[in-house]
């Protein structure tokens, strides 16, 4: 388990001081995978460069397998950060050494004993993939297989925590999925704890299991992704998930609407099951859809619509109380009728 308790990080610069992490306060459960999700400047980075003491908090404990790490120094610090793997959003891979002399420096660094260093390097290489590049130089690469280059060396002295910085931000769409799905695969596998910063909110949805929302080095919303996803709370987090999720409808449709706009929103099985359809045909209501989706997160639905609900206002009112007691949550966006 990791907890972080009132960390706060503050910069002297010449025009003053900057807090670039403000009083945050986590824990991470062992093998989580756990996004922190902010714009540039709202202190994630920072927060993750704290975690493992690159950067050493001004105030605040982190505590990383019930070690206080922000109370080590010297040798004590530089082990306990072995056992914190680190993946960059730009690769940061030498690029005189071969992929292979790559994972070595790491291994190396660490004082592991020379004889077991070429099987750890083939068996680092195997779990991402790239078993036949051992001799390749970085820059006959591509975006990705640096990538997997970078997990093979940061999970190379067996962490327990692995941060990840920024780390798909670099890939274009198609790579980025796939580099996912190996994070996933370790997590899942190693049971390595997995912290993972990003401004995009498809990567979250697709391998984090809790998030937060930072803004001004602040935490300002907290959740499983789940959760946070069928309910934002805050607008800055609305935001966020409106770049996954959107309903803006254009005017020249909400022009022609002369009934009811209700959002409805679906939770777990019930997005699986016909409650719209049953609802319109037991009650004397005519349903127009303007827009929805099924999303799959942690591969459990969550399904939203948007649709003109017409028909007398009795009727419509019951169709609305209908679909609550399924288990859906319907909010009136407008009352035209």
């Amino acid at each position: 388990m990791l907890e972080i308790q009132n960390l706060t990080k503050v910069y002297k610069t010449k025009k003053g001081t900057v807090t670039g992490v403000d009083n945050v306060s986590l824990t991470i459960d062992e093998g989580e995978v756990f996004g922190i999700v902010g714009y540039s400047g709202a202190g994630k980075s920072s927060l993750l460069r704290c975690i493992n003491l690159l950067e050493r908090p001004t105030s605040g404990s982190i505590v990383v397998n019930g070690q206080d790490l922000t109370k080590l120094k010297g040798e004590q610090l530089r082990k306990a950060r072995l056992k914190i793997g680190m993946i960059f959003q730009h690769f940061y891979l030498i690029s005189q050494k071969t992929v292979g002399e790559n994972i070595e420096f790491a291994l190396k660094a660490a004082a592991t004993p020379p004889k077991l260093i070429n099987a750890r390097v083939k068996e680092l290489l195997e779990m991402v993939g790239l078993s036949e590049k051992i001799d390749v130089y970085p820059a006959q690469l591509s975006g990705g297989q640096k990538q997997r280059v970078g997990i093979a060396r940061a999970l190379a002295n067996n962490p327990s925590v692995l941060l990840c910085d920024e780390a798909t931000s670099a890939l274009d769409p198609k790579t980025t999925v796939s580099i996912l799905r190996l994070l996933k695969k370790i997590n899942r596998e190693l049971n390595i704890t997995i912290i993972l910063i990003t401004h995009e909110m498809d990567v979250v949805k697709e391998i984090c299991d809790r998030m937060v929302i930072m803004q001004d080095g602040r935490v300002i919303e907290e959740g499983a992704v789940y959760d946070v996803f069928a309910n934002p709370v805050e607008p800055l987090t609305q935001e966020f998930i409106s770049s996954v999720v959107s309903f803006e409808l254009p005017p020249t449709i909400l022009k022609g609407v002369t009934g009811e706009i209700v959002k409805v929103l679906f939770k777990g099985d019930v997005a699986g099951e016909g409650v719209i359809s049953d609802m319109i045909q037991n009650f004397e209501v005519r349903g127009n859809f303007l827009h929805g989706t099924i999303e799959y997160i942690q591969e459990k639905p969550l399904g939203i619509f948007l649709m003109e609900l017409q028909g007398q206002p009795d009727n419509v009112g019951r169709a609305i109380s209908y679909m609550e007691g399924r288990g859906a949550f319907v909010e009136v966006i407008n009352n035209a009728i």
